[in-house]
Parts: C-alpha cells; sequence; structure tokens
C-alpha cells in the first residue's frame, strides 16, 4: 500500500528516504529540483510537449495517450532501476502538481511492496516552502562576512576556513560565479535562479545556528542571479565584518590566476569590458581592451583595479554593511595556501 504526505510531514523526515523521485520532465528536473532528488521522467520533454498540445483540443484523447507513455516509462524505470532493492526501500515521489504522473508512479512502487510516499502538490508545494523558508532561515544564523577589494582573496580564505572545520555559506560558489563583470566560470554556467534558490535553502537549513557563519560579502546580485532579501538583511544586520588587506601587487597576482583563461580568448574579454562603457567611458574601456589584445594583462588589471574595482566596490560596501567602519582588519602579506591556512587557523582560535 502506498501512501501521500505533505510538505511539511516530507521534510520532517526528509533525511529517512532512501531516495527521492523527481517525475517530471529532464527540462523540468534541470531547471529545479529538491537537492538530492534523482529523476525518473515519465514523461520525456518530447512527449510531455506532445501530450500539451493534444489536450488543448482533446483532454480525453490526450490522457489515453499520456497514460499509454506513462506506463511504458514506469515499466522501463522499474525494469533498469529497481533491480536488488529491498522491500523496504522507501522512496518519496513527487511530480508538479502531485497529481497524475508522481501518482502513478507511487502506485506501481507501492504495489510492488516497496515502502513509497507521494508529495502532496509536489514540487509546486516544495518551491512554495522554499520561498517561504527563505525569509526566516537567514535570520537564524550569525555570520562573519569577510569583506575587502577585488582580488583580496576572499574566496580562498573562505575555503581555507572550510577546509579548517569552519561554518562556511560559500553564496559565488552556489551561484557559480565570482560576481564581477568578468566573473563568470569558463565552462559553467550559471544555475537558474530556482535552483540557486534550493540549494541555499538546503545549506541554511544544514547550518548549526549555535555557530558562526563564515561568508564573503556580496552584492544584491551574483552574476545573474539574486540574493534574497532576507539574506542581504542578515549579513547587514547579523553579521560581524572582517577587512581583508593583501598589497596591490599580490591582489593583480591573483587576478592575474583566478582570470588566466582570458589569456586563450582575449576577444571574450574585450567584449565583456563593453559592458563598463557606460560606467568607465569609450576611450578608457577601448584602452584596457588594447591591453588586453597585446597580452598586457598585469596592466590591465591594475588599471580595472584602480579605477573600477576599488571605487565601485567600496562605495557598495558601505552601503550594504554600515558596521564595516567598526570592522577588525586583518593584512595578508600574500594569497597562497600556506599564508591563508595559518590564518584561518588564527581566525578560528
Amino acid at each position: 500500500m502506498s501512501y501521500t504526505l505533505s510538505i511539511e510531514q516530507a521534510l520532517a523526515e526528509l533525511e529517512r528516504f532512501d531516495a527521492i523521485v523527481d517525475v517530471r520532465s529532464p527540462a523540468e528536473f534541470a531547471e529545479d529540483h529538491i537537492p538530492g532528488a534523482i529523476n525518473w521522467p515519465v514523461l520525456s520533454n518530447e512527449e510531455r510537449h506532445a501530450v500539451g498540445l493534444l489536450y488543448a483540443s482533446s483532454p480525453f484523447e490526450a490522457r489515453k495517450l499520456g497514460s499509454a507513455m506513462v506506463a511504458r516509462n514506469i515499466a522501463q524505470h522499474i525494469e533498469q532501476s529497481t533491480s536488488g532493492l529491498l522491500k523496504n526501500w522507501r522512496p518519496l515521489v513527487y511530480c508538479w502538481r502531485g497529481g497524475q504522473r508522481s501518482g502513478a508512479m507511487n502506485w506501481f512502487l507501492g504495489e510492488i511492496g516497496f515502502r513509497s510516499r507521494q508529495l502532496i502538490g509536489g514540487y509546486k508545494s516544495y518551491r512554495n516552502q522554499v520561498r517561504a523558508d527563505l525569509t526566516t532561515l537567514p535570520g537564524q544564523h550569525r555570520y562573519r562576512v569577510l569583506c575587502g577589494r577585488t582580488g583580496s582573496g576572499k574566496t580562498r580564505l573562505l575555503q581555507a576556513l572550510a577546509a579548517e572545520g569552519a561554518q562556511v555559506l560559500d553564496l559565488e560558489g552556489l551561484a557559480r560565479h565570482r560576481g564581477s563583470v568578468l566573473g563568470g566560470l569558463p565552462g559553467d554556467a550559471q544555475p537558474s535562479q530556482k535552483w540557486f534558490d534550493s540549494q541555499l535553502w538546503a545549506q541554511l537549513r544544514g547550518l548549526d545556528p549555535s555557530r558562526p557563519v563564515w561568508v564573503e560579502s556580496e552584492s544584491r546580485k551574483i552574476g545573474r542571479i539574486a540574493l534574497p532579501e532576507q539574506m542581504l538583511e542578515a549579513l547587514r544586520d547579523r553579521g560581524d565584518c572582517l577587512w581583508i588587506a593583501l598589497p596591490d601587487a599580490a591582489r593583480v597576482e591573483l587576478l592575474l590566476q583566478d582570470y588566466a583563461h582570458f589569456a586563450a580568448e582575449p576577444e571574450a574579454f574585450c567584449t565583456l569590458l563593453d559592458g563598463l562603457i557606460e560606467l568607465r567611458g569609450r576611450d578608457t574601456v577601448k584602452r584596457w581592451q588594447a591591453q588586453a589584445r597585446a597580452g598586457a594583462w598585469g596592466e590591465v588589471f591594475a588599471e580595472l583595479m584602480r579605477l573600477h574595482y576599488d571605487p565601485g566596490y567600496e562605495r557598495s560596501l558601505r552601503n550594504h554593511y554600515p558596521q564595516l567602519a567598526d570592522a577588525r582588519q586583518l593584512a595578508l602579506p600574500a594569497a597562497d595556501p600556506h599564508t591563508l591556512q595559518q590564518a584561518a587557523r588564527e581566525l578560528l582560535a
């Protein structure tokens, strides 16, 4: 026999399920899903589209077509994916609204004898819960906010803190972006906004409120990903700032390392710089582009720091973090792994 669970019931025992089975199409799953879920689509992207088109003219014929497709796909999943699973296997199954697609899969699994549960309201109820939780979860934690100019090693220090056992929230890692006009990661697209929200939700749920959370200072957007307003408010209201200072020469060296991929594609770099024309003027941007095409990367990054990143970043930082005036200072001679490891140990001590 199979049963249904509300989103509240499901989340209360989420860790006790052996699997979370998302039966939506691969495209729906790719946009967002419950973290840790596996995709057993009962309709492919093309099949879902075909059924949807037919439904507009004949709901009855669409249901017949869809039912045949769903039955074939469920049979295939059972044949390919349940071999070796014991009778006490306990999956949570969901679709878009907790209707026919997950209902069909849940029924079959239950009839086999598995302890299957269907999520009432499906992904839609989960998404509503994520949105609601992201208004409250950020305010449940205390934050240590790493601040500093571009190239000062904030991200690397955050990683060093994590390696030393600190509780860390890596927002740029979740957003797959370094947060600047040049911050896209080569060969790695940013997630959808919904998938970022899901990952942030899962991270916040897993944090211990009794321990501080180390995080990097961020603006409202990381690339095209928007941070929840309540997350920004929590960093401002519940965050203690730590200012990281690094010599300019070391900052340039760090930027040369982080953006080394542009050496192989200077035109991509120049195209991104076009986005700064309105702020910095066409002549200045053209000079930077000429330097990049000539391979003078050290000169480019030194000027970008001095004329673009530093003025804009510090103005934005003062607006977002009024507590910055009382921030503790941490001066680092370099951002090499040994120096950052020592700094992380001292901060945690």
